[in-house]
């Protein structure tokens, strides 16, 4: 799927189905001229329903398709038949959405299961026939009720990867070739800033036929979670993450000083997500003599995991997978 495809915000309109009208009908056939009530009920509107889908990464097939409208409820009729019922509006979304209602910001609900289906909007009951209301002082009642309205409204859906590992890093610090190594995605790599426009999705294959997937979001700057860059938009993808890989090159002038930006714009974006687990991955040792390598070393933070290792060199990979195995598991 291309760059262009990834849709992870979108606004749509849903409407649930009317309840069909009751009937009012009365008993007649030969040798029967005044039969009782027996007007059926009607039918309950469609529901809107919300369901999660695995295959889905997504929400690119909304982008020309923004309202959903349940069917109505059929009338009730004769012989105490019941209307059919509306038929349902599915909508299908990947796993990690968050749908909110678009007027107050307000979270509804997520989905974060695969065949997880859930009532975005409620159809209207179906009216009730002429025979519920036969009583001994009015035996041939000639009214029935109407079907209750559906409902609509304006809806945010909104996409955050789930993913195992999330990479955090400057722009080109070497997120998506490190991507492109590990897994088989194979992420846009180019040498200027910018090059991920949008979050990459990869399985890490792991000894034992076991996997983990990895994420890797367009590089943050400093002043990311006020807006600047394009990091603001897709640090809501980090907040899936149960364990974050910061990545920063071994060329940088102060690996130390990059590591705490991240950090902070990660904190100004929420602070939750200062309790996820942390590993500091220093790329570009290939650049690196075992001298210079312990000069650094000493430079980095006390209480934080380290690891050096290579893209281009396929150096360090292997011990890389299973420090990020052991951190998951």
């Amino acid at each position: 799927m291309t760059e262009g495809n990834f849709v992870d915000y979108i606004k749509i309109h849903a409407a649930s189905g009317k309840g069909g009208r009751g009937s009012a009908h009365l008993h007649r056939e030969k040798y029967i001229a005044k039969g009782g009530p027996d007007g059926g009920d009607g039918g309950r509107g469609g529901h809107v329903i919300v369901r999660g889908d695995k295959n889905m990464w997504t929400l690119f097939h909304m982008k020309f398709k923004k309202h959903f409208k349940a069917t109505h409820g059929g009338d009730g009729g004769k012989s105490r038949s019941t209307g059919s019922d509306g038929t349902d509006s599915y909508i299908d979304v990947p796993l990690g959405t968050i749908v909110r209602n678009a007027d107050t910001n307000e979270i509804l609900f997520e989905i974060t299961e695969d065949q997880q289906e859930v009532i975005l909007l409620e159809g209207g009951k179906g009216g009730r026939g002429n025979w519920h209301f036969k009583s001994s002082t009015n035996q041939t009642p000639r009214y029935a009720q109407p079907g209750i309205e559906g409902t609509e409204g304006w809806f945010l859906i909104e996409l955050k990867l789930l993913a195992d590992v999330g990479l955090v890093g400057f722009p080109n610090a070497g997120k998506s070739t490190l991507l492109s190594v590990l897994t088989s995605a194979k992420p846009k790599i180019a040498d200027y800033a910018f090059t991920t426009l949008k979050p990459n999705l990869g399985i890490v294959e792991y000894r034992d036929f076991k996997s983990f997937v990895i994420a890797d979001i367009p590089g943050i700057i400093e002043g990311a979670a006020e807006g600047k860059g394009l990091g603001h938009r897709f640090l809501r993808h980090i907040e899936r993450n149960s364990t974050l890989l910061f990545l920063v090159p071994a060329d940088s002038e102060d690996i130390n000083k990059e590591y705490e930006i991240l950090l902070n714009e990660l904190k100004k974006h929420n602070p939750e997500l200062l309790d996820k687990q942390r590993l500091l991955a220093i790329s570009k040792d290939d650049l690196l003599d075992d001298e210079l390598r312990e000069e650094i070393k000493k430079e980095l933070p006390n209480d934080l995991p380290y690891i050096f290792f290579s893209s281009v060199a396929q150096k360090g990979l292997a011990e890389l997978k299973d420090l990020l195995w052991k951190m998951l598991n």
